[in-house]
């Protein structure tokens, strides 16, 4: 590979960095061939932080008792108000983006003050042009819609909270 080709490659690389900050998206991966057996393989990645992340390090400390000294002085600095904490919190499954109606122009699949039964759609995530029905985990009254229609969610965001 010559100097003309790293040169090209780096650039190609820092545009997909670009392209990952500009569009929020946590990773991407690129193969380009260039024929005669050369191939550059790019997966260019970010670290997100899961709101989610908390509950997984508090289950922790029955392995590690170490971990609960640092797990427990993080509990006092989440708000009451985080609704990733809330009991009811139903989180998204996967990364996609929301759809809080059967199509355009259609009545919402829930609106708050709803109550709603166990399996019933909450709403839809699009991920890689298949439409993912979210079904209710339990049977209650929607108390918060927490996301808006169209907008892109990461695996573990809270959606809504079911009381």
């Amino acid at each position: 590979m010559t100097k003309k080709d790293q040169d090209t490659d780096v650039e190609f690389i820092q545009a997909l960095a670009e392209l990952l900050r500009e569009n929020d998206l946590t990773e991407l991966q690129v193969k380009r061939d260039y024929g005669d057996e050369k191939t550059l393989n790019v997966r260019v990645s970010r670290q997100t932080i899961v709101t989610a992340a908390p509950q997984t390090l508090a289950a922790a400390p029955a392995t590690t008792p170490a971990a609960t000294s640092v797990t427990a002085p993080d509990a006092p600095t989440t708000s009451p108000d985080d609704p990733a904490q809330h009991p009811g919190a139903v989180t998204s499954p996967m990364v996609g983006t929301v759809y809080l109606s059967p199509e355009p122009g259609a009545a919402p699949f829930i609106t708050v003050g709803a109550s709603i039964t166990e399996g019933q759609t909450l709403l839809i995530i699009e991920a890689m042009k298949t439409m993912n029905q979210i079904p209710a985990p339990k049977s209650g009254k929607i108390t918060r819609i927490l996301v808006d229609d169209g907008t892109p969610v990461e695996f573990g965001s809270p959606l809504v909270i079911i009381e």
